[in-house]
Formats: C-alpha cells, structure tokens, sequence
C-alpha cells in the first residue's frame, strides 16, 4: 500500500492513516477480505509508534470497516450499499469474453500442438542452474553461448561465414533496424524499401526521420532500375521470402545488389525471416554468404521458428562496424531476457532446435498444401494465390470482391482473415487479403475457407 503521511500538517498522523485507509476500503482500492498489515510491520514501515497505527486501526474497527479474527489479524469488510459475497472475494475477476471468431488466419501464428514444451522447459532449468549471472542485465551484446549457437547454425543452414564477435543480440527486427539506423547514422538520410514492405520496419525509419525511397516489387523481386536511379546508404529487403507478397529474390538481383552496394558505399540489411519454411525448389543463398565486399548486415529472428514470446533475433554485422557497435551497446541495456537466451542456446546447442525446425517444415508445408487445394476447390476463379513458395502466410489477390467487405462478412461467419494494405505505401490501390496458417490446424482451415465461400 501506498501511505503518505504529512509531518507538517496539524492532523494528528493516526487520522491522517485512518482517513486514507478508509478512502482505499471506499475506493475498492482495499477489497472485502482483504487482510490488512499487522500493527508492528505497518509501524516499521511508516517509522510510527505502534501506538499510532492501533489507534487509526481501532477507529475503522470501530466504524465498521474492518473486522478482527481472533489468531489471524484484520480483515476488510463489504461495504453496506456494496455487498461482496464471500465467492466474489475469493474468484478472480474475469474480463468478459466478446464473440471472437472460431477459425482465425491471423498472420505470424505458429503451431503450438507441436512444439516440445517438455524439452523447452528442461532448457529453461538447465539455464537457471548453469550460472547465476543470467539472471542479471545481461551482456550488451548478448549471451556469449548463444552468440556461438548462432554462428554455427548459421554457417550450416545459410551458409555464412563469420565470428561470434559479429553477431548482437536484440529483442526484436524493429530494435535491431533501430539500432542499425543509429550506428550508420542514416537519420533524415534517403533509405530504400521495398513497396508493398514489412510496415513495422517502414515505421521505424519513419520514426528516426529517414527519406523513405519506395522500391516497386517485380515478378522475380526488387526493381533494380529505381535503385540505380537513386542513392541511398542503406537498402532493406526480404530476399529469401518477400513480405507480404512471398517472392524470392532470384541470384542474379542478389549480385547486382551486392554490387550496387558496393560501387556506391552503402550497405544492404537482408531480412533473413522463415528462410528455413521454403516448399517449392532448392534454398538460394543468402545475401551475406555471397557478400565478398562485407556490405550486407544479416538479421535472423526465433520467433517463426521457435517461439515469438522468446522476444529474441540477432543480426550479424559486417566486421568494419563491429568496434562502433560495441561502443554503442555499452550505453544499453540488453533487452532480450538473458535467461531466456541461454534457455535458447542449451535448446540449440542439444539438437532440439534442427530438430523441431525439421518437423516444423513438414507440418508447415502439409498445411499449405491443404489450404491451397481448399482454395483452389472452394473459391476457384474468384482469387489468384500469391506467394506459395514458402513461409506462413499466402495472398489472396481478389477478382470482382472488395476485401474490407469480404473480411467484413467473413467475422460473420466466423472466420478471421486480414487485410495486408498496411504494408503499401498507396493502398487504395490493394485487392488483397492475408491467411497466415500456421497456427489453424488442418481441419478448421478446410472449414474456414468453405465458409468464406460464402462470402463472396
């Protein structure tokens, strides 16, 4: 409780508790039931005489607004004109529910049936009793163990070479694209992105004032034309699986990128995210292991695959920015938890994670499969599938339908799906609407699509 006692007033200081303790029991701030701090622990904390405290305590008992239980201490009791029944004490309260719908393709959720918890929970264990200095702020750069995981994962599935020393931890893309505006000090500086693109990064630069220099999306990727029309420090892309449209950045784009980047001193951030969910061909290589020139700045994210509470990504940088990096970081405080970055590492580290992204793959895959064959049955010539090379998510481009009436009709049958013009930077001119799938199990996503059926 917060009491606030005034030496200099006139009041006599019982008074003053006895009147603030009534106003808390009035204001519902002190509920019925509630039991109020003995006599010798509110003295100590108020530095008063117990004297003081029995006497504003004696004043309510007395009133009526707290009771005594003989061997337990002092209880607040239901106001008269508020009743408050003894189940209504003892039952949290509980916000009421509104009528959310049933089926909900809401974008950025993962399957949690399958994720192994027991295992999860083992890490967390073992990371708690490995040392106790995780349970500190944490490195500036993050979990030095988890820092290794990364760079050994990373040179296995992406192909990317580099050190320990070069990757940082952050608690999210928005904070790491924060943190790489400021070091390469590109603040109220041209910055291309591409158009339709990842919103909340866009805002980001917005944020720190940058000159948002649109890039249009072509059939395979970025238009290389605007880029060589136009300077600008840096360039952010989705190579691996465009967002929101789903394409991948085809090799040869990727090397004039590099060597656009390169000629003009600037640097590219790839935006690594669900690189390990592609279903159609062979993986392309990322951006940062065809980097010869050190000119591209990697981010790579868990919370696709493996959990998007663990708030942890990573980027790697090129070794010229390193030593400005850290000095920069020794003015901040880690913001990733570093309990749950070791948890990560111990999880990386033991063969859990290769593991469940495997499985995730798989899982992943058989629920596009299911969803694209119910779209192609159920909704036919109405739609066009856009972007089912990989990830989790797909568009919907709508023939003949408007897509703010068609998700407004879908919540009426019980169905969630979103529209994606957030990410156009003119979005009249959007005909789409996005289904994320991975958190819809196999037989609700064939039930939502039949119902949005209905829709049309």
């Amino acid at each position: 409780m917060e009491l606030f006692l005034n030496t200099d007033e006139k009041t006599p200081k019982y008074i003053q508790l006895y009147e603030q303790l009534k106003e808390k029991i009035i204001c519902h701030e002190l509920t019925a039931g509630e039991k109020l701090p003995s006599i010798r622990y509110l003295a100590q904390q108020l530095g008063l005489s117990k004297h003081t405290i029995d006497a504003a305590y004696q004043q309510l008992l007395a009133e009526g607004y707290i009771q005594s239980v003989p061997r337990s201490g002092l209880y607040v009791l239901p106001i008269e004109g508020f009743p408050i029944s003894e189940e209504m004490i003892n039952t949290p309260s509980i916000i009421p529910q509104t009528n959310h719908p049933t089926i909900d393709f809401h974008y950025g959720s993962i399957d949690l049936e399958k994720f192994p918890l027991n295992n999860w929970a083992k890490c967390i264990k073992l990371a708690m009793e490995e040392e106790l200095d995780i349970l500190q702020y944490g490195a500036p750069k993050g979990d030095p163990f988890l820092r290794e995981e990364i760079r050994k994962y990373v040179a296995q599935s992406r192909g990317i070479t580099c050190t320990a020393k070069q990757i940082l931890i952050c608690n999210g893309t928005q904070q790491s694209v924060s943190l790489i505006i400021q070091l390469l000090n590109v603040m109220q500086q041209p910055v291309f992105f591409e158009d339709p693109g990842y919103n909340e990064v866009r805002n980001m630069f917005q944020k720190w004032q940058c000159d948002i220099i649109p890039v249009p999306i072509e059939n395979d990727g970025i238009d290389m034309t605007t880029i060589a029309n136009n300077t600008a420090k840096v360039v952010y892309v989705t190579p691996s699986h465009q967002f929101p449209l789903g394409g991948i950045l085809p090799i040869q784009k990727r090397y004039d990128l590099l060597k656009w980047a390169e000629y003009q001193n600037s640097y590219i951030i790839e935006d690594d995210y669900n690189s390990e969910f592609r279903y159609i061909g062979k993986p392309i290589p990322s951006l940062k292991s065809l980097d010869q020139f050190e000119r591209v700045i990697y981010l790579g994210t868990f919370s696709k695959n493996l959990l998007p509470a663990v708030r942890c990504c990573y980027m790697i940088l090129p070794d010229s920015l390193v030593e400005a990096a850290e000095a920069m970081l020794q003015q901040q405080t880690q913001n990733c938890s570093p309990l749950l970055q070791r948890a990560i590492a111990i999880f990386m580290r033991k063969g859990y994670f290769e593991k469940h992204v495997r499985r995730m793959k798989i899982t992943y895959q058989k629920k596009q499969q299911i969803l694209v064959q119910a779209i192609k049955e159920q909704l036919g010539d109405k739609v066009e599938i856009v972007g089912q090379q990989g990830g989790l998510h797909i568009l919907l481009k709508l023939k003949n339908t408007n897509a703010d009436t068609l998700i407004e009709r879908a919540m009426k049958v019980g169905v969630k799906v979103y529209s994606p013009k957030k990410h156009w930077l003119n979005p009249d001119e959007v005909s789409y609407i996005i289904l994320g799938f991975g958190g819809v199990n196999s037989k609700d996503i064939v039930e939502g699509i039949t119902k949005l059926k209905s829709c049309f």
